[in-house]
């Protein structure tokens, strides 16, 4: 699907990345840039940069970059289309578009598979505050839910019968293939369909933008299982979504942290005692996605799990993922074998806000919950020898030595004794720090980089570039290749993407020069954009033809020593055709 670039550029020029940037991670402002943790690789000191003159960010650490449309491609993990469609709704820009080739389909089959499932949210809904739906409105009335978060959530009935929902849709005429594909019916032995959910109190699954990506169902009275969730789709991976994430982000912003609990009530019920900065895994452990997801709004977290064995072994599992992600994680576990639900209805917001602020750290869990007792000094060995192991996973300095100092007051082992064996293990895993293998960047033509730079801020002149053929004209080889593979891909796409075109590690030290060139340059005014163009193409002319003259000078007279005639008379021709050339440029 390819769309009008004047509508693009609309769009481009309406939409403010740093806003944009700031709905996924938290930027600070330093000087006329804006910095923040990278969502895109883990790092401890930001050096993700956006920079509103030019509506462009650019990633220090890892090298990736782009425009607004790249930046919610990347963040949001959208196609080029689904990215346009989002940016023209957010800024009110109409799309007429003409569509080439097979692109589409995958699109149409996502915004098909969202839209029947805001049709179903919107009749689950429908069916709670109905007169079939009063069972389940009891039951959340027995959990001291109010209506008010019943319709903040969405929360739905699914009547206990075979096709409802499914008549419901077809009788609205839409595709039972296309609810199949979203998980909501299931193909019958006979070409037919039924519903997924019956008889349940569903809740709808939203991503960060607020869509409904899934369902999960609660069974109202009798039956297996519990809980039954929607299968992944094309817009839907449970291990890549936190129920709750699209409501809670601006108040784990605030709050400065993120509650992590195991399941809908969790979140629902401590929503609705005014703790709102929390999210929940779906049916799933916890995965290094999710971590990610989070990272781009804290890198502060309380893991808050059930207290049943299970609820243990799942934050058992999930603290060498909070230390192999450099998050701050502390970890919860409730007194009495409460579940968050319970204990926040029972006892209330202001306990359950101590208690999270008490929450030790993920390295003081695993000393006094996971790590246990030695008795014998066979038990007390390995009891050592799997701290050790733990601490390698611990990336902090000050983590590592406060870790350090509880083992040894725990064991009763010398501290200094712990630190040499820690240190002797860590220098030997850990990779010999040479220098990089690239050697010193080679020196680029400033006018040559200028020209990227201005193709990538202002990709609608690539066109003009092509029709110069200026890019045959560079004598930096790879500028060459990144010119002509930028007017490919654009003419193709209808975008730009460097960390595409250039995805090696030693493309990074290019990609630094043209972004850090493009954060630093002033803002263009843009009734000038075109003349700094077409003067950079000129230039770049000028430029070539020099070289190109003195070659031939060299090459001259080296044919005048050798005494080669015919040689010189070549030569000669070409140089001469050459001035001809650069004076029908001027």
């Amino acid at each position: 699907m390819r769309f009008d670039d004047s509508k693009i550029e609309e769009i481009k020029s309406r939409v403010d990345i740093v806003e944009l940037a700031g709905e996924y991670l938290t930027l600070k402002k330093a000087g006329r840039n804006y910095l923040g943790l990278c969502p895109f690789h883990q790092e401890k000191t930001p050096s993700f940069t956006v920079n509103r003159e030019k509506q462009i960010f650019y990633c220090f650490g890892c090298g990736e970059g782009g425009n607004a449309i790249t930046l919610l491609m990347k963040i949001a993990d959208m196609s080029f289309p689904e990215a346009i469609r989002h940016l023209a709704e957010k800024t009110g820009v109409t799309l007429p578009v003409r569509t080439f080739g097979r692109g589409g389909d995958k699109d149409e089959k996502r915004d098909g598979i969202v839209g029947i499932n805001l049709r179903a949210a919107n009749w689950f809904a429908g069916n709670l505050s109905s007169p079939e739906g009063k069972a389940a409105r009891d039951y959340l009335q027995a959990r001291s839910l109010t209506e008010e978060v019943s319709r903040q959530f969405r929360l739905g009935y699914a009547p206990d019968r075979w096709r409802s929902l499914a008549d419901h849709l077809e009788g609205g005429g839409l595709s039972l293939k296309l609810a199949e594909q979203a998980g909501l019916v299931v193909a019958g032995r006979e070409e037919g369909f039924y519903d997924r959910f019956r008889g349940r109190l569903i809740f709808p699954i939203e991503n960060v933008f607020g869509e409904v990506i899934a369902f999960g169902g609660r069974i109202i009275g009798r039956g297996e299982p519990k809980y039954l969730n929607s299968p992944e789709s094309s817009v839907y991976t449970k291990g890549k979504n936190l129920y709750g994430l699209n409501r809670a982000r601006e108040a784990i912003r605030q709050e400065g942290f993120c509650l992590i609990v195991e399941g809908y009530f969790d979140v629902i019920s401590l929503w609705d005692a005014g703790i709102s900065n929390v999210v929940a895994t779906l049916g799933t452990a916890l995965t290094r996605e999710h971590l990610d997801l989070l990272r781009r709004y804290t890198k502060d977290v309380v893991a808050l799990f059930d207290p049943d064995e299970a609820g243990r072994r799942a934050l058992d599992r999930a603290l060498e993922l909070f230390l192999a992600a450099n998050m701050r994680a502390r970890a919860l576990v409730l007194p009495d074998g409460s579940d968050p639900d319970e204990f926040v209805r029972k006892h209330g917001k202001e306990k359950m806000a101590a208690l999270i602020a008490a929450a030790p750290t993920v390295s003081d869990y695993y000393i006094d919950n996971v790590l246990g007792d030695g008795k014998t000094f066979e038990e007390n060995r390995d009891l050592l020898k799997t701290a050790m192991e733990f601490l390698e996973k611990i990336g902090d300095g000050l983590e590592r030595n406060l870790f350090i100092k509880r083992i040894s007051e725990k064991l009763g082992i010398d501290q200094a004794l712990l630190k040499k064996e820690a240190y002797r293990k860590t220098s030997r895993t850990r990779p010999a720090q040479g220098r990089p293998g690239q050697t010193a960047q080679t020196s680029r033509s400033a006018l040559e980089v200028n020209l990227i730079r201005l193709m990538l801020e202002y990709p609608q002149n690539i066109l003009l570039v092509e029709s110069e053929e200026i890019i045959d004209l560079f004598l930096d080889e790879q500028l060459k290749d990144l010119g002509a593979k930028m007017i490919q891909t654009y003419k193709l796409l209808g975008f730009i993407d460097l960390q595409v075109l250039l995805p090696t590690d030693a493309d990074k030290p290019l990609k630094d020069m043209i972004y850090k060139l493009s954060i630093e340059a002033p803002p263009t005014d843009e009734n000038m954009v075109g003349r700094n163009f077409a003067d950079n193409i000129r230039r770049i002319k000028e430029k070539w033809f020099r070289e190109k003259k003195r070659l031939l000078q060299h090459q001259l007279r080296q044919a005048q020593e050798d005494g080669d005639e015919k040689m010189i008379r070549e030569l000669t021709f070409q140089k001469q055709d050459l001035i001809r050339q650069e004076k029908q440029l001027q």
